[in-house]
């Protein structure tokens, strides 16, 4: 359990890692605004820029993002508007050294992943905690389709071993026991991996389930991550 300490330790480094996202933005950008406690960081810290007069417009990953960025008065536009952004900003459950992600703690990554592929750039905000040498350890989100759940959890099960791995594959739920629903009505199996030694593989294998609508899995779209941690802000690229 994390202390209060190191819990504010790590608010601090995420709001750190989101300020440090604001020098690649640019005046007429059309942003991607990412969901979860970091990307919430660079929302607020965004606002305020908007307030001093810059001019952007951001397309929100969810819900909670839209909320955030209204009652900000941070411009917003959707992608039937916009369908071609400059850059996303948005946060990571885990990163490894390619800037492969997993993504879709908070439930997100479908809307995540469309706006992610809409966006000429990506560029990835955390605290130092999310940079790992393998991912798995945090469990993959794969959002699926109410219908025929127990025969897709079955097939998610099979694609996951044929793609090396193995783990509890679990039906999320909300902290008040209901079961957890996207904002696109969806529901998501969490897979308790452990490691995932390859990640394009795990991928492609879960595509090929008919009730699965997207995994969180993000290959090769972020370009950059900026991570805050003690010993400071640093900026990885993808080579």
């Amino acid at each position: 359990m994390l202390t209060l300490e190191r819990t504010a330790d790590l608010d601090r480094w995420k709001r750190e890692a989101a300020r440090g996202a604001l020098d690649f933005v640019r005046p007429g950008m059309r942003l991607g605004l990412g969901s979860g406690s970091t990307a919430a960081h660079f929302v607020e810290l965004l606002a305020e820029r908007v307030r001093a007069g810059l001019d952007v417009v951001g397309v929100p990953t969810s819900e909670a993002t839209a909320a955030q960025a209204m009652r900000l008065g941070v411009p917003l536009t959707t992608l039937d508007e916009a369908p071609e952004l400059d850059l996303t900003i948005d946060g990571a459950d885990e990163i490894d050294h390619e800037l492969t992600l997993i993504k879709g703690g908070g439930g997100a990554l479908l809307r995540e992943k469309i706006v992610a592929m809409a966006s000429r750039d990506m560029i990835v905000v955390a605290d130092e905690s999310k940079r790992v040498e393998r991912l798995g350890r945090f469990a993959l989100p794969i959002e699926v389709v109410d219908f025929g759940l127990a025969a897709t959890t079955r097939a998610v099960a099979a694609a996951v071993r044929g793609a090396g791995c193995d783990g509890p594959i679990r039906l999320r739920h909300r902290p008040d026991g209901l079961v957890f629903v996207t904002d696109q009505g969806h529901l998501i199996l969490d897979a308790g991996l452990g490691q995932i030694p390859d990640a394009r593989l795990l991928a492609l294998r879960l595509a090929e389930v008919p009730g699965v609508v997207e995994h969180g899995l993000f290959i090769g779209l972020a370009r950059r991550a900026i991570l805050a941690g003690r010993e400071g802000v640093r900026v990885i690229e993808r080579s």
